[in-house]
């Protein structure tokens, strides 16, 4: 009985309150639309251009020393791979641009950064 007492004055106690205006509290605005592939095209990448790999064994690897000649998997005058953050994206070969080396890109694989929209 007494959690039937206690229910009938809690009813009794909000009955009392005076009556407050309430107002409808707006849905807060929707987060805007973002374009994901304009967005994806500021966000800076580190191209590399990868000359080759050789494959030694530890005890040749100890032997290196400052006049050695490793000999790459790479054909002299074959393009090389270029690479953004470290996935090969096409193939380029080096040249110099004022001071510095420079590359030249023989060839691109399809970068569509619109297919990347939801």
């Amino acid at each position: 009985m007494t959690m039937m007492n206690d229910a009938n004055a809690l009813e009794a106690l909000l009955a009392d309150l005076p009556a407050q205006d309430v107002q409808e509290v707006a849905p807060p605005p929707a987060a805007p639309t973002r374009d994901l592939p304009k967005l994806m095209r500021k966000i800076p990448v580190t191209l590399t251009l990868e000359v080759g790999e050789a494959r030694v064994s530890l005890q040749d690897l100890l032997a290196i020393g400052a006049d050695s000649v490793i000999e790459l998997n790479t054909l002299a005058g074959e393009p090389l791979t270029l690479k953004a953050n470290g996935t090969t994206i096409g193939r380029a070969e080096v040249v110099v641009s004022g001071e510095n080396y420079g590359l030249k890109v023989i060839e691109i694989a399809g970068l569509d950064l619109d297919s990347l929209a939801p």
